[in-house]
């Protein structure tokens, strides 16, 4: 109709024409009236947005990007954390104390006690002789040398070395190996304020007070602080302390040469004591060539830096090495008490957290597995030996022989006695620990538990063969026992060196024996049955068993053909301990000399005792009774005790150049040592024992066996006599080392046979070739350099600390066993071990 606007609905029209204009129009409003919601729920939620405090999850953002933070959030956030960190940083360097050079000169003592809990000494912490000297009378010489080898930034740095400290958080972090402050600040404040402990919660007060330090405190007192506080080994804090130790001279005294080793000690005073130390890592020809050489790089790090010139480097390099005076023991542990003590010492430190210099502050209690009676026997039993038979005066022979032993007990592992030498006071090297003397014949156990345990390899298969290609062997199985047999390989060839030269086996005496038992080849010691098994089981397993024994792996020989005769060096505590495996049928336990360590009434350190079935009980009860066989009716026969069961082994070795019994009963297992090395000699080297005691040679048989056996009688004084468990069958009957079955062997000989003054032998070395390959290793053949050969005589033998060996691979496998063996070569333990 005229006049209506195009939007007023019509005023006339049916209902159906209404609902259809309905329908098109519905869907539409629908969709306009929910865009119009959502608009405003956008405006809504950005309006909020806008109104919070961090505007997190986002406003206005759909999906992810609703999560994704703002470069604005990121930088709050940023500067918040750095906000809070140094407002933490600032509380705790303002709570922070700064620590006291005077407060650290405090110690205490320590408090020694036996097995029974009585006293033994009070010793250690409050002897050390500490004074705190300014400055002014540290020389000159000796700031530049520590701070050219510690710290030479140390009067630029800010007392901290960020990226030193980042490593370590990160090293402990990840359980890893630990690592100390590196700048002379962080070492003062170590030394003087916190523990040793190596924690992450230690290094960040660590680096706390080391920032305050430096912050607050002058560079030279800080120097003269570290310098007053620092160990430098012979219980000497202080560089004071240290010059009187080692020069016997105030420090204002001290020459720069001097300075620059006392610097060196300072990098671990065991490993730079010219005198040796503890552990077989620590000898005096090892820690003389580690002090010199650092002591030079001292030197020569001064010129580097400026804090030296050439010419007087060149001086003083020039007059050599300043060699300190020997040390000088607290007069209280005279006897046997140094050597019990520091025994004690050096296990806590390598078997808990507390650090050699907390212990010498003393404060602590420490309960030892001594036995005061037993210590007492041992040491009267040898000295007697040594009153009765050697004349000093008389006999030039008689000079420098030692003694060294040491009983521990089965099925505990407890060190019950010790004897370490005449006197703590003037022989400073604990015989009864680590020594480098090779052990010769009683290392022939661990040979035959071998061949028991995996069994002599099948001749047609390959080198490398599982227990269940080979053929368990027993005592009675039969070798020849002839002297000079052609060594050959597990498969009957004739083994080679890298040369091309055989070699021939020889034993003590050139003694034939023919066909004989593995039982009676142990009985008297006959080594070319013993060497010929070994090749035939493998050197590698040898050495393994030796190892499940509880033998110390750095104080084993390289692996060459004659490693089954004795070349290693364990110590008379780790030879007791392996022997002590046998008596308690094959289960293994560490020797230990400390049950509990205490300060303040509180624990600080306990022994937890841990076992291992190291061979069964069948293998480790025929070994006792083939080496019952040799006390019975062997080499042995000086060490019976009666009516009391008794195993043992006799050892001897080239060049009469050491003597050893170690034996057992179910109740204590002990090992004697008896060698001649001249202390003062510029070359240590072992010397030969022809002569000692008036006798032309000596052996296990004889001064050892007889220390042995007095000790062990009055040790057992009133125990029970226990029998040991019976052996059962094991293994087969095997012929090997050119046996046949056809010939009968050799009986052993009866209980009541004297056996041979000849019959013991020396220990072998790696063997060195013959000239041609028909010829043994003579007298005098200049090739035989390492002189340690079983039964063979002439060459240099290892030094004291050093252990024989050759650089070869795993004896018993073919191809390893063609290199020619090397000298006598130092032993590869680059740390402290159990006891040192």
């Amino acid at each position: 109709m005229p006049g209506r606007g195009r939007g007023e609905e019509p005023s006339h029209g049916g209902r159906a024409a209404a609902r259809r204009a309905d329908r098109r129009g519905g869907s539409g409003g629908r969709r306009r009236a929910a865009g119009a919601g959502g608009a405003g729920r956008g405006r809504r939620d950005a309006s909020a947005g806008g109104n919070r405090l961090v505007d997190y999850p986002r406003a206005g953002r759909d999906g992810w990007r609703r999560w994704l933070p703002s470069w604005r959030l990121v930088a709050g956030a940023v500067v918040s954390f750095a906000g809070l960190m140094l407002g933490t940083v600032g509380v705790a360097l303002a709570v922070v104390q700064v620590p006291s050079a005077q407060l650290a000169s405090k110690v205490q003592k320590n408090v020694y006690y036996w097995s029974d809990g009585k006293q033994m000494v009070v010793a250690g912490g409050g002897s050390l002789n500490r004074q705190i000297v300014p400055i002014s009378q540290i020389p000159l010489s000796m700031q530049n040398a520590v701070i050219s080898a510690e710290n030479a930034s140390f009067y630029k740095d800010w007392g901290v070395d960020p990226m030193g400290i980042a490593r370590a958080v990160v090293k402990m972090a990840q359980g890893g190996e630990t690592q100390s402050g590196s700048t002379i600040t962080q070492q003062f404040v170590k030394n003087t304020y916190l523990s040793q402990e190596q924690t992450l919660k230690r290094k960040v007060t660590e680096l706390l007070i080391s920032v305050k330090v430096g912050a607050t405190q002058d560079k030279r007192d800080i120097l003269a602080g570290y310098l007053n506080t620092a160990y430098y080994g012979r219980g000497a804090y202080g560089i004071q302390a240290a010059a009187r130790a080692y020069y016997d001279k105030d420090c204002s005294d001290l020459t720069p040469s001097e300075s620059a080793y006392l610097a060196a000690t300072l990098n671990g005073p065991n490993l730079y004591d010219p005198y040796g130390g503890q552990g077989p890592a620590a000898t005096p020809e090892k820690n003389t060539k580690r002090a010199t050489d650092r002591w030079k790089w001292t030197l020569d790090r001064e010129v580097e830096v400026g804090h030296l010139s050439a010419a007087d480097r060149d001086k003083w390099v020039g007059q050599g090495f300043p060699q300190p005076q020997k040390p000088r023991p607290a007069t209280n542990r005279a006897g046997q008490i140094g050597y019990l003590t520091d025994l004690a010492d050096n296990y806590i430190t390598a078997h808990s957290t507390i650090s050699k210099g907390e212990l010498d502050k003393g404060g602590y209690q420490i309960y030892t597995t001594f036995d005061r009676k037993k210590v007492n026997a041992l040491a009267k039993s040898v000295e007697a030996v040594r009153r009765a038979n050697l004349k000093p005066d008389l006999r030039e022979v008689d000079k420098f022989v030692q003694f060294g032993g040491a009983s521990v007990e089965p099925g505990t592992g407890k060190i019950v006695a010790i004897y370490g030498g005449e006197n703590a006071l003037t022989h400073f090297t604990n015989n009864a620990d680590y020594t480098g003397v090779q052990v010769g014949s009683t290392f022939k156990p661990f040979v035959l538990a071998a061949a028991m345990t995996h069994g002599k390899r099948n001749p047609a298969l390959g080198p490398r063969q599982g227990d269940g290609e080979r053929t368990l062997v027993s005592p009675e199985s039969v070798y020849n026992g002839d002297n000079k047999l052609t060594l050959r390989m597990y498969n009957g060839a004739v083994w080679h060196d890298r040369n091309g030269s055989e070699w021939h086996q020889k034993n003590d005496g050139d003694e034939n024996r023919g066909l004989i038992s593995l039982r009676t080849a142990m009985q008297f010691s006959a080594n070319t049955p013993y060497i010929q098994l070994g090749m035939d089981v493998g050197t590698d397993l040898v050495r393994e068993a030796a190892l499940a024994a509880g033998l110390d792996e750095e104080q084993l020989a390289s692996i060459t053909p004659t490693f089954s005769l004795g070349t290693s060096a364990p110590s008379a505590i780790r030879l007791a301990g392996a022997y002590a495996t046998f008596a308690d049928s094959g289960r293994q336990i560490d020797p230990y000399s400390v049950t509990k360590v205490e300060k303040n009434g509180k624990p600080a350190y306990a022994h937890e005792q841990k076992s291992e079935q190291a061979f069964t009980s069948d293998v480790a009860n025929n070994v006792t009774d083939v080496l019952r066989t040799v006390v019975e009716a062997g080499t042995g026969t000086a060490a019976k005790l009666g009516a009391r069961p008794v195993a043992g082994k006799t050892g001897t070795t080239d060049g009469n150049r050491s003597a050893w019994f170690a034996g057992y009963t179910p109740q204590l297992s002990t090992a004697i040592g008896m060698y001649r090395v001249d202390p003062n000699a510029k070359n240590q080297e072992f010397l030969s024992m022809r002569g000692v005691g008036g006798q032309p040679t000596i052996h296990g048989a004889s001064f050892p066996a007889e220390i042995w056996a007095d000790y062990m009688g009055k040790a057992l004084k009133g125990v029970p006599v226990r029998q040991f468990d019976p052996p059962r069958p094991i293994g087969e009957k095997i012929f090997g080392g050119g046996a046949s079955p056809s010939p009968a062997p050799a009986p052993s000989a009866s209980p009541s046979a004297s056996p041979s003054e000849t019959a013991e032998p020396s220990p072998s070395a790696p063997p060195s070739p013959s000239p041609k390959p028909s010829r043994t290793c003579g007298l005098l053949d200049p090739r035989c350099r390492t002189g340690d050969h079983e039964g063979t005589d002439g060459g240099t033998p290892a030094g004291p600390g050093a252990t024989s060996g050759a650089t070869g691979g795993p004896g018993g496998q073919e191809g390893d066993l063609g290199d020619e063996p090397a000298p006598p070569g130092q032993s590869r333990r680059q740390g402290g071990g159990l006891f040192g």
